[in-house]
């Protein structure tokens, strides 16, 4: 008898295929850890050196600063039309290679007036634009799996830059802050863009599939003679709904809180009588729950509806900040850290994922931008309202009490607000 040989395996052919989408949203996350240098934090690494070699006062580099920001934050308007005529491969590939531009220019700055020029392009197409097309990017490949999609999303981009960070402060250590910022430039021009190009696609349909991984769709004749037409609501009509404010206004104000808290966390501690040591404990616990409230974001978003898990979101930080003037143990402020990280996550998940679900994909690049806008603006503005706040009142405690009420009245107002219906 001829002894015949077991089958081990299945062919590879047999085997199913990865969803593209999954590798884009792998860009995409490493496209977001690439705003470092237009990102507070990043700049935050060179900031010190920065200063003493150019000669400039903390108080006109923070002027500077902030018009920057403001200015940057119209980036995301902008890019978001682009977006939706051109695709995300030709806008993420032409965005990295200006943000490497720009960091290079920023590297090789002179005189205040040069540094600002360089601030507000590295803000504006580094914290702004580039930050709207990663988004959006997994918003045009994930929408019934929107939320999952966006809860991996995150974690991804939460450990790259926890890997960042101190790899470019390292380069600044080592290497100074202008050979470390040419590298990041670098990175974004060899790294970045290239794998733009080579991994991501104007959407699902230009690969014959549709979004989610389902069964692919045919391309037709008349698809293939004319751009796609994708389903979903209009721009305007999309910014005339209440859920829309709801959403934006909940993420920006979110976004003052977490700027404003994260510039003076320190001086805001030691007001309830902390030492330094407690406040960098308190960056790990808010970075840990973070990452928790990105995955139970994701796991609840399909299972609660949408405004309700928003309003839960709002809620928590509510609490968070209307306790804080209360806290006098390290068990109370680890406490605090972790409702704020917390509160936080399941935000940001909402924020990432909310768009295409509630809006479809047809003008998504320009809703993603103008929702953007609104966060970077108020994100700019916080460290300002805390300051001013601290002035006025002569406690952080009282500003505290504003915030949350504020934080309060739109966790009210998204319980009550109607989910948009579904445009063709």
């Amino acid at each position: 008898m001829t002894p015949t040989t077991p089958t081990l395996a299945a062919s590879p052919r047999t085997l199913p295929r990865v969803y593209h989408g999954w590798w884009v949203l792998l860009v995409a996350a490493a496209a977001m850890v690439g705003t470092l240098p237009g990102r507070t934090q990043g700049l935050g690494l060179v900031t010190e050196p920065l200063l003493a070699e150019l000669g400039l006062e903390r108080v006109a580099y923070a002027r500077t600063n902030l018009w920057a920001t403001l200015i940057g934050a119209l980036f995301a308007l902008g890019i978001g039309r682009w977006l939706d005529r051109l695709g995300g491969r030709v806008v993420l590939t032409g965005v990295a290679l200006t943000l490497s531009a720009s960091t290079w220019l920023l590297s090789t700055a002179r005189s205040s007036g040069e540094l600002a020029v360089a601030l507000t392009l590295t803000r504006g197409f580094g914290q702004s634009a580039l930050s709207v097309v990663s988004i959006a990017l997994v918003g045009q490949w994930f929408v019934r799996r929107a939320e999952r999609a966006m809860a991996l999303y995150s974690v991804v981009l939460s450990v790259g830059f926890m890997l960042a960070f101190p790899l470019v402060g390292g380069w600044v250590t080592a290497l100074g802050w202008r050979t470390a910022f040419l590298l990041v430039g670098l990175a974004l021009a060899l790294g970045l863009a290239p794998l733009a190009l080579l991994v991501v696609r104007r959407n699902p349909e230009a690969c014959g599939l549709a979004p989610d991984g389902d069964a692919p769709r045919a391309r037709d004749a008349s698809r293939a003679a004319g751009p796609l037409e994708l389903e979903g609501h209009a721009f305007g009509a999309a910014l005339r709904t209440p859920a829309f404010w709801v959403l934006a206004l909940g993420t920006a104000l979110y976004g003052l809180v977490a700027s404003g808290i994260g510039l003076f966390n320190e001086s805001i501690l030691a007001e309830r009588g902390f030492p330094a040591g407690v406040y960098h404990q308190t960056l790990a616990v808010t970075a840990l729950a973070g990452l928790a409230g990105n995955f139970l974001g994701g796991a609840l978003a399909g299972r609660v509806p949408l405004l309700r898990l928003a309003a839960a979101a709002q809620g928590v930080l509510a609490l968070g900040l209307a306790a804080l003037p209360f806290v006098a143990t390290r068990a109370q402020v680890f406490a605090w850290a972790a409702a704020m990280g917390l509160g936080g996550g399941i935000v940001m998940v909402l924020f990432f994922s909310a768009w295409p679900r509630l809006y479809g994909r047809r003008a998504l690049g320009r809703i993603q931008g103008t929702a953007q806008a609104v966060t970077v603006l108020c994100s700019a503005l916080g460290p300002l309202v805390l300051a001013e706040g601290v002035a006025r009142s002569g406690s952080y405690g009282t500003v505290f009490f504003g915030l949350a009420a504020a934080v309060g009245a739109l966790a009210l107002a998204a319980l009550v607000t109607p989910l948009p219906r579904r445009a063709a």
